[in-house]
């Protein structure tokens, strides 16, 4: 044996250590793969062996690998041979594989039950803080329910070492196994009052995280956290203790009239910004639980707000972001605390740090009112016009018009100056799917004020005038899509209506043909030449009314070729109208080249039903008012959730094909004539179209547009017209600078300021009683004018009969396992929620020597009871030469016992109940 262990330690000199395998990695880079597949050999081999040194030694190794990437499940056996061992060293080896690649389904762990017991139970500390951090990495289902007694036994250890581990274990061990939470409960709670700050440590964090998704299970606890809140001098137990508190508040509300004076008292005396944040969460949310009763801690919300401006005006970053994150929360609750940092808050705008600027914009959201919205708004455009970076930019138009919007525009007082914004929004530079957002705002605004659509129709055509002279941009191209709309649904001047027919046609032959605008265009000139009609026939203008038909034809006609359907069949239908009305009109009008492009239909006899007469007024005998009945009719807007709220018909049965024709036993005979219906269709010949030169220029320009404004697309460097190092560039020293107005919504915002200061120079100085009458009149004259002139906004929406609008919808909460230990603690343990052990119950320590006593009792009277009564016969001599053998026979045994017990101490394995270091353990010998 001893020959076997020299040999075993002579082969490890030459074998590679951890620190060999890594250098030979960094030394074969070029050839890595093929080192590691080498190493991986002769680890198998390695492993193979007796000699548990080398197996640790290879189980060092591929830990290393496995952190590399390299999958070791293979070697899962021999991790747990080397997690067995006697030696901590190789222990500690085995541990470390096994945190890395167990998992809590692995399995080959039911074999890990017994041997990770048994080192929880050694006598040296270590093993057992190895075996808790190890199991804590890949505990199952199986592993929490065996153990949880043991692990529940470490609690009360007398080294504090162990008790910390074993109270942090019990956290995994809930989650993996929720029955041992109400056994367990107990000893958790007096750890909270443990001696040791570690120990105490834990159970605190163990009960925080358990609180967070349960907390009313654990409101029986606050006494005793706020007893730890206002003693303990532990800033990181302190910030678990009032997040809990933050988290126990809105289920108690009189607990958070107790916490406000330790709380202030904290944020006072306080030089950590952790804590100080903390604290700050925790007032507010206490704030927010009692504001309904509790109107006089204003001054609370005070030093937070002074508080969290010293964090904002910081010069680190993360101090600068938790400032304004820590700020939004207060805003819901007191936002007039936080309006009067509003200049803070925009400053924060041009910050560096583009996650500092899209909280700040977040913050914004909230501190809007009627009085600053222009205000606000303008510096948001005035950032954008300078914003870097295409995520800012997106964030900032989109808080933007969220901003104007919010519930219901409760905010826009002039919806002019906001329709203004949303055009000026769009000549700037932006992503189609901002002009998704504008097009829609546009649509909504046109809907819901019934007042300002004659203005938003005037700005639509000025929009339309705009992209049929210039190549429209990507949001100009949705835009265009609700400008059209609206300015034919809503318009109803003349002069609009007449200048925008020919804008809104020309507006169908450009942008391309993925511009979905283009056919809406067609249908807004349709409807615009049907109010025209109608206005011109009530006036009897025959003259005015041929020449928009006529021009209309005209704009019309480059559109029958279009390369879109959509807009090709549109222009047809229009045109095939047109022709119908003009001829119903002017019967002497040349519509020879105009039927000619359309396709032959036969006549309906409308135009000899009746004889023209001019003199009447009515020239078109009707034919006009039915023609604008087409377009009767408004169009209100829909409620969010009216597809939702749509009954279903009684008689509907989505089981049932809707034809049984398609599946007749007819239409099987014709199965094989359709055999290739799941093949591949060969292409048919691509059609050849013949576009004449102004229709190729056309297609080429179109084509040029879209490569400029595509930002994807490599531009080429050729020269241009012009040169910019031409350009001579002069200073111009000027006594006065320049003012240029260069938005048109700042008009808006340069009256009402006008407005204001008029109203101030009028109002007479008069002194006020009271602070109270103060603040009641200077709220109502913030919305008083603004009231009196703001046009009334259309709210809900059309829902289908007999249904009502209902609050959100109820979404099913996910997966989580929290959810199991949402149990009632106050409730006593029943037996059948008592942890049942593996390994026989043993007795308490007390009555071991009770039990003991009984035993050898009942051994001698047993003894007495089997003498027999022979025994006064025997010889003197042979009594004593009886009494020297069993003196002899005793050392004996005494001496094997010895023997036996040493070996059993070196396997840590001992009888009956160990008192070690005031921890009672079972043994793990089976009796």
């Amino acid at each position: 044996m001893a020959l076997k262990k020299v040999k075993g330690n002579f082969e490890r000199m030459f074998d590679k250590n951890l620190t060999d395998l890594v250098r030979g990695i960094r030394n074969n880079k070029d050839n890595e793969a093929k080192y590691i597949a080498q190493c991986m050999e002769e680890i198998k081999v390695e492993l193979r062996q007796d000699n548990i040194g080398v197996k640790a030694n290879a189980v060092a190794k591929l830990t290393y690998l496995q952190m590399l990437g390299y999958d070791i499940s293979w070697a899962i056996f021999n991790i747990i041979e080397v997690m067995s061992s006697n030696k901590f060293t190789f222990k500690r080896i085995g541990y470390l594989a096994a945190s890395q690649s167990f998992h809590a389904d692995s399995e080959l762990l039911m074999l890990t039950t017994n041997m990770i017991r048994k080192d929880l139970n050694a006598q040296n500390q270590y093993e057992a803080g190895l075996a808790l951090s190890g199991l804590s990495c890949f505990i199952s289902h199986d592993l929490a329910r065996d153990l949880a007694n043991d692990i529940m036994t470490l609690m009360s250890s007398t080294k504090p070492y162990l008790r910390m581990k074993a109270v942090l274990m019990m956290y995994k061990v809930f989650l993996r196994y929720p029955e041992a939470l109400r056994p367990a409960f107990p000893k958790l709670k007096e750890k909270l009052e443990d001696p040791d700050p570690g120990v105490q440590s834990a159970a605190v964090n163990v009960v925080c995280e358990l609180a967070r998704k349960n907390p009313k299970n654990y409101l029986s606890l606050a006494p005793v956290f706020f007893k730890l809140m206002t003693t303990s001098t532990n800033n990181w137990m302190l910030i678990k203790i009032i997040k809990l508190f933050g988290a126990l508040t809105p289920l108690e509300p009189r607990l958070g009239k107790k916490l406000i004076e330790p709380l202030t008292n904290l944020i006072h005396s306080t030089s950590a910004m952790s804590l100080l944040y903390e604290c700050i969460n925790t007032v507010i949310a206490v704030l927010i639980s009692i504001s309904s009763g509790m109107p006089g801690h204003t001054a609370s919300v005070q030093l937070c707000v002074q508080k969290l401006r010293i964090l904002i005006e910081d010069s680190d970053q993360n101090l600068k972001y938790l400032g304004l994150l820590a700020m939004s929360r207060i805003l819901k609750s007191h936002p007039k605390s936080v309006h009067a940092h509003k200049d803070l808050v925009l400053a924060c705008l041009d910050d560096k740090d583009e996650s500092i600027r899209l909280r700040a914009l977040g913050l914004l959201y909230g501190m809007v009112s009627k009085k600053n919205l222009m205000e606000i708004v303008k510096k948001l455009m005035a950032h954008m016009e300078r914003a870097e970076g295409t995520l800012y930019r997106d964030e900032l138009l989109t808080r933007m018009i969220e901003i104007c919007a919010q519930n219901n525009y409760q905010h826009v007082v002039d919806f002019e100056w906001y329709v203004t914004v949303l055009a000026e929004l769009t000549e700037m530079e932006t992503s189609s799917k901002h002009g998704c957002m504008i097009a829609s705002q546009l649509t909504e605004v046109g809907a819901r004020v019934a007042d300002v659509r004659a203005f938003a129709a005037r700005e639509c055509s000025a929009m339309c005038a705009r992209s049929a002279a210039t190549p429209p941009g990507p949001a100009s191209r949705e835009v265009l899509y609700a400008a059209a709309y609206v300015l034919s649904e809503y318009s109803t001047e003349e002069s609009v209506m007449r200048e925008s027919i020919s804008s809104v046609l020309g507006c169908a032959r450009t942008g391309g043909g993925a511009m979905r605008a283009r056919a809406v265009c067609v249908h807004a000139a349709i409807k615009l030449i049907a109010k025209l009609l109608l206005l011109y026939e009530q006036r009897g203008e025959r003259d005015s009314a041929i020449d928009v038909i006529q021009e209309a034809i005209s704009n019309l006609k480059p559109l029958l070729c279009s390369e879109d359907m959509e807009v090709q069949e549109r222009a047809h239908n229009a045109t095939a109208l047109l022709t119908l009305v003009l001829k119903r009109i002017d019967p002497t009008a040349d519509l020879k080249e105009i039927v000619d492009t359309l396709v032959e239909h036969e006549s309906n006899g409308l135009a000899n039903d009746v004889e023209l007469n001019g003199e009447t007024g009515n020239f078109s005998n009707g034919l006009i008012e039915e023609f604008a009945s087409l377009f009767e009719g408004e169009l209100k807007p829909v409620a969010l959730k009216a597809q939702k709220k749509v009954p279903m018909p009684a008689d509907l049965d989505l089981s049932q094909w809707l034809s049984h024709e398609r599946w007749s036993s007819d239409s099987s005979s014709s199965e094989d004539e359709c055999s290739a219906v799941f093949t591949v269709p060969q292409p048919d010949a691509r059609p050849v179209t013949h576009l004449t030169q102004d229709e190729l220029e056309m297609l080429r320009e179109a084509r040029r547009q879209e490569q400029a404004n595509n930002p994807h697309y490599l531009k080429d460097d050729s020269p241009r017209s012009y040169q910019q190092d031409d350009i001579p560039i002069a200073e111009i020293a000027l006594e006065v600078p320049l003012q240029v107005q260069s938005k048109r919504s700042d008009k808006y915002l340069v009256s009402r300021e006008s407005s204001k200061k008029t109203k101030k120079e009028k109002r007479p100085t008069k002194k006020r009683k009271s602070k109270q009458k103060h603040t009641t009149e200077s709220d109502s004259d913030d919305g008083e004018t603004a009231l009196s002139r703001r046009p009334e906004v259309e709210t809900g929406g059309e829902l289908p009969e007999g249904a009502a609008l209902s609050d959100e919808d109820t979404q099913p909460t996910a997966s989580d396992p929290h959810r199991a230990l949402d149990l009632d603690l106050d409730v006593p343990l029943r037996d059948e929620e008592l942890l049942v052990t593996r390994v026989k119950q043993y007795p308490a320590p007390g009555e071991k020597v009770t039990l003991e006593k009984a035993k050898k009792e009942k051994r001698t009277e047993k003894k007495k009871r089997s003498k027999p009564k022979t025994e006064d016969l025997i010889p003197i001599t042979d009594v004593n030469n009886a009494k020297d053998k069993t003196d002899k026979h005793k050392t004996k045994k005494e001496k094997d016992s010895k023997k036996k017990k040493s070996k059993k101490d070196k396997h840590g394995t001992k009888l009956g109940y160990e008192e070690a270091l005031g921890i009672s353990t079972p043994s793990k010998e089976v009796i």
